[in-house]
């Protein structure tokens, strides 16, 4: 049995979910959220809450039944209240440069980098921190990772990109000759 899917999904004031068979919109202060959900999974309202039930018992529903939980949840969160990313850059010259939906990063290459943001994603950015905002926490996560990639943090110096709570193992430089 799935925990997370055995959870009921409490539903806030102020937004609003509607369902059909296979898709769940969510409607709240922040925006409007859409998902296609497996034709296996039904929801059940109750009140303010929704239970997430299968129509079989296979370990593949059971599975996906966890997930399109968590999905919904994140999705009233995210409607709600909205998600928040930061990511640190940190290196010697390391700049960037937020203008519109473009990103511009000077992280060591012989020309910046530009980084064009997705619609629902706006970003800001002071002493080399990028705070990237999004109602979508996988579009913003998926976002996240793309930026960090252009730059990944290396072990040595722990130059690049990282995200705020992120650790470094940092390695050992090139010793002296051994005599």
């Amino acid at each position: 049995m799935s925990r997370i899917g055995n959870k009921p999904i409490i539903i806030p004031k102020g937004v609003k979910l509607e369902f059909t068979r296979n898709m769940v919109k969510v409607t709240g202060p922040k925006g409007v959220l859409e998902q296609e959900i497996l034709t296996e999974i039904d929801l059940v309202q109750e009140g303010e809450l929704v239970l997430v039930k299968g129509n079989d018992a296979s370990k593949r529903t059971n599975a996906f039944r966890g997930m399109t939980r968590s999905l919904i949840n994140n999705m009233i969160l995210g409607s709600q209240s909205g998600f928040k990313k930061v990511l640190i850059v940190e290196g010697v010259g390391y700049r960037v440069n937020v203008n519109g939906d473009k990103l511009t990063l000077s992280v060591g290459y012989s020309n910046p980098v530009d980084f064009v943001l997705p619609a629902s994603v706006t970003a800001s950015a002071a002493n080399n921190q990028i705070t990237l905002e999004s109602i979508d926490k996988g579009l913003l996560g998926q976002t996240a990772a793309k930026i960090r990639d252009i730059r990944k943090p290396e072990p040595y110096k722990g130059k690049g990109i990282r995200y705020e709570n992120e650790y470094i193992a940092r390695k050992a430089g090139k010793t002296a000759g051994k005599k």
